[in-house]
């Protein structure tokens, strides 16, 4: 029996993780608990500190791969409504670290509040945009981040602003397990002149991104002054396929999954991938989606 046991009323034993995932492969968790609210996700980081078992953050699991055998330890997922309050004070957005982005992203135009709508059409919880810096040719999310409420692996809260927060392509200092919360600092516009520049770029990602098919987000970080959609397609590797995955033919950074593909079918085709434009270019294409 393990320690979590104490936490009965919102631990599941080898709960399958696939579902939770846009890719939707991968075994299970070990552990699996969603917190109903921040008091109770702090006794079950004690917990697991204390006794050395390892943490895994879910947030929407729209990027990141789970391999076969699955996760050890205990995989915690912020889904409470507790954790997902979004709350706008003049031109300030507070928003919790589950909400969706897209549901940051409404309320902020609904109130007539610009900066957000850069980041349309980018999947996954307010929580993993600030953790990656989530963002594309438009903007990222840390144009307009101005704290984040983090809380460490001993359960202590932690607030990050000025110099002590800072962002990089598609990566952050924030090194707590857990981020609890975000403000953003906004400004007034036109909601009718927000939604005709977010549909744009929705237009747009659709027009070049495969959003119909089960996929993650990008597979590659971008190297620097470089595109690694556009690397892989010179390889001559759009459509490529093993197993059940395959290189989307209309971008060539995402991998979109058929019935029967498996983890290692994806894992086997990023390896072909690097190894390509390793060889090719000399470039050694870094992993953007997470691999647990």
């Amino acid at each position: 029996m393990s320690l979590l046991e104490d936490f009965s009323d919102i631990l599941q034993h080898d709960k399958p993780l696939a579902p939770l995932t846009w890719m939707n492969l991968g075994g299970p968790a070990q552990f699996f608990l969603e917190p109903r609210d921040q008091a109770e996700l702090q006794r079950v980081i004690v917990c697991c500190h204390e006794n050395g078992i390892p943490i895994h953050v879910l947030g929407g699991g729209s990027n990141l791969l789970i391999r076969a055998e699955g996760v050890s330890g205990a995989v915690i997922r912020l889904a409470n409504a507790s954790f997902a309050e979004l709350t706008v004070d003049g031109t300030t957005l507070r928003a919790g670290s589950g909400a969706l982005l897209s549901q940051a992203i409404s309320i902020s135009v609904r109130a007539g509040l610009a900066g957000l709508e850069v980041l349309a059409g980018i999947p996954g919880t307010v929580g993993g945009a600030l953790k990656g810096n989530a963002g594309g040719k438009s903007g990222e999310i840390s144009e307009t981040a101005r704290s984040v409420t983090t809380m460490t692996a001993k359960g202590e809260i932690v607030t990050r602003t000025g110099d002590d927060l800072s962002f990089a392509y598609r990566s952050s200092n924030i090194a707590e397990p857990f981020i609890l919360e975000g403000t953003f600092q906004l400004r007034s516009d036109d909601p009718d002149d927000i939604t005709t520049r977010m549909r744009k770029l929705w237009i747009m990602k659709k027009a070049t991104q495969p959003l119909s098919d089960q996929s993650a987000g990008c597979i590659f970080k971008n190297p620097r002054g470089q595109s690694a959609g556009a690397l892989i397609d010179q390889a001559g590797l759009k459509g490529t396929r093993l197993g059940g995955a395959e290189i989307s033919d209309r971008h060539a950074n995402f991998v979109i999954t058929h019935d029967g593909c498996k983890s290692d079918d994806v894992l086997r085709l990023i390896d072909l991938v690097r190894s390509k434009i390793a060889e090719q270019f000399g470039v050694d294409l870094e992993l953007e989606i997470q691999v647990w």
